[in-house]
């Protein structure tokens, strides 16, 4: 709070001209500095010293910068004057509101900073995470309505359950609010207990404690390589690749994926949850001759036999790829008519086959890729045995 009553007197003196010496002590305001709940009212006065010759009636009181309307002054002696606010509002910032006492000439004789707020209600939304079992981070959101209006201190505890002593976190993020990160001294296999406890001049409050194991709530790094390449000349389809998260490649887990995607010029992106713990997959039912970009996460479930599911990494950086342009013969095209029946045939029946594939084959289900490539087969069979029909016997 020291720090906090600093500020204060700093801009009561770099903000209001002809500021009297504080060491002569010509005047005090009581109270200094109070704390105060929103809606309080307050009576404070201001004392001069008679040596100054300044009497009461002739003072008058500001409050950040405006003067107070003299409707609620009083003069309690010769040398004392009051002022009383009813009804007050929260503090415009957690330096305080500046209640001042002036001359005739408007210059200061005291100054008392205001702090008008509420007691903290308890923190909420305290979730945690572990990068690589690394470290742990826990961050937390104000309880109520999120704002006390006064400085508010909130610590992050933390023990072993059956036999830990409590700490208190050290390394409190600055990039991220109301998170903090331990990063040295961590158990494995070992639940911990961990709360947040919120305090103020009018008040403190403690969240729910929350018990976890450090390997329920591992996640990793994006995977890495992540390569997206053409499907031979297949329009409609783009293959994507990539590499387990390098940081867990030692640990006994089983890693789940997801991919997402989007057209070049769209900002909505697909997800396909159905990839499983397989680093490849073919994604189906795309727009021919369109680019895409793609991204890549990964979920460690298991590590070392952990039955909680882990917590998804970041998205991979998008890799972009494009699908071949369709090709369709041209009206008017000197193709001959048996060919072109024949090809019209063949054109029809893949026609069918994308169209199912667009409809039931989304993401990337081996069953469904398996089930192309014997049509593909069947298909260039039965295109085969249809020419040999059509062809004139010897």
């Amino acid at each position: 709070m020291k720090g906090v009553l600093d500020i204060c007197w700093i801009f009561l003196l770099l903000h209001t001209p002809g500021v009297l010496s504080l060491s002569t002590h010509v005047a005090v305001i009581y109270p200094q500095d109070p704390v105060l709940r929103m809606g309080s009212n307050l009576t404070a006065s201001c004392w001069v010293h008679p040596d100054l010759g300044v009497h009461a009636s002739s003072l008058f009181w500001t409050l950040n910068g405006q003067q107070l309307p003299g409707s609620l002054y009083r003069v309690l002696s010769p040398t004392n004057l009051s002022v009383t606010l009813a009804g007050l509002n929260a503090s415009r910032q957690t330096s305080g509101d500046n209640l001042v006492c002036h001359n005739h000439k408007g210059h200061i004789l005291a100054g008392s900073c205001l702090y008008v707020g509420m007691p903290p209600e308890k923190p909420v939304n305290l979730t945690c995470w572990s990068r690589n079992t690394k470290d742990l981070t826990c961050s937390w959101a104000p309880g109520g309505k999120g704002e006390t209006n006064i400085s508010t201190q909130y610590t992050f505890k933390y023990k072993l359950r059956w036999y830990g002593k409590e700490k208190e976190c050290e390394d409190y993020t600055h990039t991220q609010p109301y998170s903090c990160s331990i990063t040295r001294d961590l158990h494995l296999f070992t639940p911990y207990e961990i709360w947040v406890e919120a305090s103020n001049q009018l008040g403190r409050a403690t969240s729910d404690v929350i018990t976890l194991d450090i390997l329920d709530v591992v996640t990793t790094d994006p995977p890495s390589g992540v390569a997206v390449s053409r499907v031979g000349q297949l329009e409609d389809q783009l293959s994507v690749r990539w590499e387990a998260p390098p940081a867990l490649k030692d640990f006994l887990f089983q890693a789940k994926y997801q991919i997402r995607y989007r057209l070049e010029d769209s900002q909505d992106w697909k997800v396909m949850d159905d990839v499983g713990n397989q680093t490849s997959c073919r994604l189906a039912g795309l727009r021919p001759g369109t680019v895409y970009f793609v991204q890549v996460r990964c979920n460690p479930v298991g590590i070392y036999g952990s039955r909680k599911a882990g917590i998804w990494s970041e998205w991979s950086h998008p890799t972009a790829a494009s699908t071949p342009h369709s090709e369709r013969l041209m009206s008017g095209s000197c193709d001959s008519k048996s060919s072109g029946d024949s090809n019209s045939t063949l054109r029809r029946e893949l026609k069918q086959f994308f169209g199912w594939v667009r409809k039931h084959a989304y993401g990337c289900s081996s069953i469904s890729m398996k089930l192309y490539d014997q049509w593909r087969v069947l298909m260039q069979k039965s295109h085969k045995a249809r020419n040999q029909v059509g062809s004139p016997r010897g």
